[in-house]
């Protein structure tokens, strides 16, 4: 095929261009790296514009017939001379080899330099090195990011080292000087301190001080007032707070303390969780200016890890507390004896406790789900042992769970237990009450209580008969029977969205409502009789009988507090009892009993609460007898609260729920104290 014009004219070009020095000058003008050719001696023979505006000139021919060493190599990095001997490029020449280097430095005209990298390809005619043509580039940008790199792979490792130190350490101190430890190779401090916010007195406690700066007055267990410390600041602006100069930005009695110990600078991040702080990370410094902003965001992070860690440990703590309780009384797998948990501790004969005992025989020998209704102190647990006593699962443990008493964070890991690492603090597997439960029976006292989230995991146990422990993917099938037990109005509580109606009706299969006690007052007598046998017992002393008119009175008293108050009566009664009859002073009553037709209105006049004293309204109030009968107990265990012959053993009650009677009643314990 004959060529055309246009095609003749392309070869043409193509062919003056490939055999011509403008090609050559084409591609040194286009590259964006800088290229320069020098001879043996080092002398600049051509150059092209990016290596001139690199390296600060204005034109090429700027460097023609200079010594490139000289010019752009002459120093290290640090400053120090680069004799020519030394240069790499120069040694390439005399061994008649290429060079390629990243790790040094160029220098520009105006005296500043910039990291490299560069090769060097020799030219040999004959055996001899007659140059090099010599590439390089400005790797500024990447030394840079490598150095972000680095710095970020180092808080990386920080924070897992953090991470693990509050997986690992539970306990205050060592949880901090791990902290310590991983903080060091990343923020430069001489003393790091956790606080904590003590909102009963508004002030700050330090939870746990670590350094190498000791200090007299920073130490573990101080509390600072709230005005005294910029700690207030940081709490209440939940911010971060950087000083860079403590002798000139002092602003509380704290930082003035610190400057006065040669702190000069400090960060202070707070301990936020669910945005709710709770106390302070600090890091403080002898040198000025040590803290940016950007370490006070990194130091923010790991303050967040921190206070979920302090959390997770106040948790720990209060779980072994109970789990140390539990274990030394033995709740988890206590099996109750049928002689001392069947129905010779159900007192009565009352039509409306009949039927309820009559419901207990029907439903025991099944496997059915039982709700037992009643008012606190009716018996609901001693019930729902006597329903397990006299099932087919007597044999197994009966596992009481009190749904109230297990705060919201851990009724989960109670119920369903937990596998190591689950959650921080986590550090070995717990079996749940649902799996210790497993072939038993299981008690859910007080279920009202449960939060929606446990109501459905515990709906899926009932329907399926299967969960998953806290943190595991693996499903356990258990074999359990439920007895739940409520004093609250469940179908109200459905109403009003606080309970799941689906759990309800699958708890709901035999219901069994408990009679308060005012409804059976026929059987107070009896009840009176077996208290008194089991209380004289313990207590050793001789009781005869109970005198017609303190019988009387208890019998009209309608009884709050049900059984449980009772017996707590009686108790009183004994302790304080001098003679073989028993006797009630108005003292011990909570309120005198009153005959049930006296419906005659009387004056709240303080005379006359005095003119007539079999008057209602000169009786005490609950409150007034409360607090009596809390007094006589606290004289009569000479003002201790708890042990064995404690105030609260004789009231048969929690010692908490003592001293927080004793508060809300303002008693105090000291002037009961015996010398």
């Amino acid at each position: 095929m004959p060529l055309t014009e246009d095609d003749t004219m392309r070869v043409r070009a193509a062919d003056l261009l490939l055999n011509s020095d403008e090609l050559i000058r084409l591609i040194l003008d286009s590259a964006s790296e800088a290229i320069c050719g020098c001879d043996s001696e080092g002398v600049c023979l051509f150059s092209n514009p990016s290596a001139a505006r690199i390296l600060g000139y204005d034109n090429p021919a700027e460097l023609i017939g200079k010594n490139m060493h000289a010019l752009e190599h002459h120093t290290r990095r640090d400053g120090t001379p680069y004799p020519i001997e030394e240069c790499p490029i120069y040694i390439g020449f005399q061994k008649n080899e290429n060079v390629h280097r990243d790790d040094e430095v160029y220098w520009r005209k105006d005296g500043t330099s910039f990291p490299v990298e560069f090769w060097s390809h020799i030219i040999i005619r004959e055996g001899k090195t007659l140059g090099a043509v010599l590439t390089f580039v400005d790797i500024t940008d990447r030394k840079q990011a490598e150095v972000a790199l680095r710095k970020g792979e180092e808080l990386n490792r920080s924070l897992l080292q953090i991470n693990n130190a509050i997986i690992t350490n539970l306990t205050q101190q060592a949880l901090l000087r791990s902290i310590s430890e991983a903080l060091h190779p990343v923020i430069s401090f001489d003393r790091c301190a956790i606080t904590l916010y003590q909102p009963e007195r508004d002030s700050f406690r330090f939870l746990a001080v670590e350094g190498e700066l000791l200090s007299d007055y920073f130490r573990t267990g101080l509390e600072i007032s709230r005005n005294e410390t910029c700690g207030s600041w940081v709490f209440d602006q939940q911010r971060p707070l950087v000083r860079r100069d403590l002798e000139r930005e002092q602003q509380y009695l704290n930082e003035r303390r610190l400057a006065a110990e040669g702190i000069r600078s400090m960060c202070v991040v707070p301990l936020a969780l669910q945005a709710k702080c709770i106390g302070l990370l600090s890091v403080v410094s002898k040198h000025r200016d040590r803290y940016s902003d950007k370490d006070a965001t990194f130091l923010q992070e790991v303050a967040n890890q921190v206070a979920l860690a302090v959390q997770n440990m106040q948790s720990y703590q209060e779980i072994a507390i109970l789990k140390a309780k539990l274990e030394k009384e033995n709740i988890y797998l206590r099996e109750e004896l049928r002689a001392e948990h069947n129905f010779e501790e159900i007192v009565g004969s009352s039509p409306a406790l009949l039927k309820a005992l009559h419901a207990v025989k029907q439903v025991a020998p099944t496997d059915s789900t039982v709700l037992i209704y009643g008012e606190t102190g009716t018996g609901k647990e001693l019930v729902a042992r006597a329903i397990h006593s006299r099932s087919t699962r007597n044999g197994r443990a009966l596992v009481s769970v009190n749904c109230s008493a297990i705060s919201a964070g851990l009724v989960e890991s109670e119920l369903f237990g937990h596998v190591k690492g689950a959650f921080t603090g986590a550090i070995e597997r717990r079996i749940g009450r649902f799996e210790l439960a497993n072939g038993g029976t299981i008690f859910l006292d007080e279920i009202g209580e449960l939060c929606p989230e446990t109501q459905a995991k515990i709906l899926r146990v009932l329907q399926e008969h299967e969960f998953e422990p806290v943190g595991s993917s693996h499903t356990q099938r258990v074999d359990v029977r439920v007895i739940a037990a409520t004093n609250r109005n469940l179908v109200e509580a459905v109403h009003a969205g606080r309970f799941r109606s689906d759990l309800f009706y699958r708890l709901n299969v035999f219901p069994i409502e408990l009679p308060p006690l005012r409804e059976r007052s026929s059987d107070i007598p009896q009840l009176v009789a077996f208290c008194v046998s089991q209380f004289s017992k313990r207590l050793g002393k001789k009781i005869d009988g109970v005198s017609q008119e303190s019988m009387e009175n208890m019998v009209n008293y309608r009884w709050p507090g049900n059984i449980r108050e009772l017996q707590n009566v009686i108790e009183r009664a004994i302790i304080v009892s001098v003679d073989p009859t028993l006797r009630l002073d108005r003292d011990l009553m909570p309120v005198a009993a009153v005959a049930k037709d006296l419906e005659t209105p009387e004056s709240d006049a303080p005379e006359n609460r005095q003119a007539n004293p079999k008057s209602p309204k000169s009786l005490l109030t609950l409150e007034e007898a409360e607090r009596s009968h809390i007094l006589t107990a606290l004289e009569h265990a000479g003002g201790v609260v708890d042990g064995p012959k404690g105030a609260a053993r004789i009231l048969s009650i929690h010692p908490n729920t003592l001293r927080h009677r004793m508060d809300k009643l303002g008693i105090t314990r000291s002037r009961h104290r015996r010398p």
